[in-house]
């Protein structure tokens, strides 16, 4: 069976160590803030995550990037050329156009490659919801699984992943244009922490709200074992934009409702970040089949 490449984007939040155990690549996007434009870097070389998420607070605007398909044409010709197949699984297509770029330098690509095998998958999912759903088809690679078999499996199965978030501050949601500034006001003169899920299109909607941050954690660790199967893989992922007494605090509070699971604390990376702010908190697993969605 001919060796192909997981490859996923910035907006996996996947660190080195767990990119390394799973041998999975990523390509990544850029942010641009004070004029210069930044890698989005999942191992944060240029700026750190404090220092990122520390500008913000301190007033600072962040703007996103996404892959374009340049850069997938480039990423994905060299993968063929060392005589790989390709799996891409890319950030949810309704927070970034990158996924549509991968459609395109795909076909492009196999109309010159017509004997080599470029899969391009919308994971409906972001941060470590994507990096989990990649580590799935890492497993089942390993497994001796196909390419198609694989993609198969992340379509098949992907909203089985699930996402329980807050946030801890609603101006980064109303400057990012996901709520309005009237309901930022609002929410911020009462101390409204939004629940936040990634529906059936892949969309980050509110849910419930919740009155201050200690109830907010305490219904995502509710929600957590509400909806939790550890089908496939029993580890749960908890992202953090510089708050990780926090993810401390959350981590306990899940480990007294779901015993002896391995729970990982890990950053949310720079471009949802960029979007969600410092404080934004979130929990990711394996977990009963996502129906709801937002109505229009």
């Amino acid at each position: 069976m001919k060796k192909y490449i997981i490859l996923t984007d910035s907006c996996s939040d996947l660190d080195k160590e767990l990119r390394e155990e799973y041998d999975i690549e990523y390509i990544p996007m850029s942010m641009t803030f004070d004029d210069k434009t930044y890698i989005a870097d999942l191992d944060w070389k240029e700026i750190k995550a404090k220092d990122y998420y520390q500008i913000m607070r301190d007033g600072t605007r962040v703007i996103t990037s996404q892959v374009m398909k340049q850069d997938y044409l480039a990423k994905f010709e060299q993968y063929i050329k060392d005589d790989y197949d390709i799996l891409s699984i890319s950030c949810s297509s309704a927070l970034s156009s990158s996924v549509k770029a991968s459609y395109i330098a795909r076909d492009e690509l196999l109309a010159k490659y017509p004997k080599s095998k470029i899969i391009c998958i919308d994971s409906l999912i972001s941060c470590a919801g994507l990096g989990l759903l990649c580590i799935l088809a890492s497993n089942l690679r390993k497994s001796g699984k196909s390419i198609e078999e694989v993609a198969q499996f992340v379509e098949e199965n992907k909203l089985k992943i699930n996402q329980v978030a807050t946030v801890n501050d609603l101006k980064f949601l109303k400057q990012s244009g996901r709520i309005t500034a009237s309901a930022a006001l609002f929410g911020t003169l009462f101390n409204v922490k939004p629940i936040i899920i990634s529906d059936t299109k892949g969309q980050n909607v509110s849910v419930e709200k919740t009155k201050g941050r200690k109830k907010s954690l305490v219904r995502l660790a509710e929600l957590t074992k509400e909806n939790y199967t550890g089908e496939y893989l029993p580890d749960i992922f908890i992202g953090q934009a510089d708050c990780e007494e926090d993810a401390e605090e959350l981590k306990n509070l899940i480990a007294e409702k779901i015993p002896n699971v391995n729970i990982h604390i890990g950053n949310i990376g720079p471009i949802v970040g960029a979007s969600v702010g410092p404080e934004m908190i979130g929990v990711y697993f394996v977990g009963k089949e996502v129906t709801y969605l937002a109505e229009k």
